[in-house]
């Protein structure tokens, strides 16, 4: 059972492992977003337990920053399957769980679904 609501998401997602000195980061889209994680569509998937330091711009033009951790990998391959990583926020400040909440029911509203 899900703690928070989820939603689709076309999110361009920077991810970088966590405590890396490297500037860089991977950018992923999301597939699905609640306040509590997010599913990330890559074929590049790091190992479940890693830690990871998120950037999800959201439409607002809001920059929500995040540290997850991998707790479920699919490597489907298959066409209703998409090859990702699932990641539960770990460390998420009040003000972008709500941000990311409002993003939600704005997303819902538009879509003409009830959150």
């Amino acid at each position: 059972m899900r703690r928070f609501d989820r939603r689709r998401a076309e999110l361009p997602v920077t991810v970088r492992a966590a405590g890396n000195s490297v500037e860089g980061g991977i950018r992923l889209d999301s597939a699905d977003l609640s306040e509590g994680g997010a599913f990330l569509r890559s074929d590049l998937l790091f190992e479940i337990g890693e830690n990871l330091e998120l950037e999800i711009p959201l439409p607002s033009g809001q920059v929500v920053k995040a540290a997850g951790r991998v707790v479920r990998v699919s490597r489907s391959l298959g066409r209703e399957a998409l090859p990702g990583m699932g990641i539960e926020f770990t460390k998420l400040s009040l003000q972008d769980r709500r941000a990311i909440a409002a993003s939600l029911i704005k997303a819902g509203a538009a879509a003409g679904t009830k959150t």
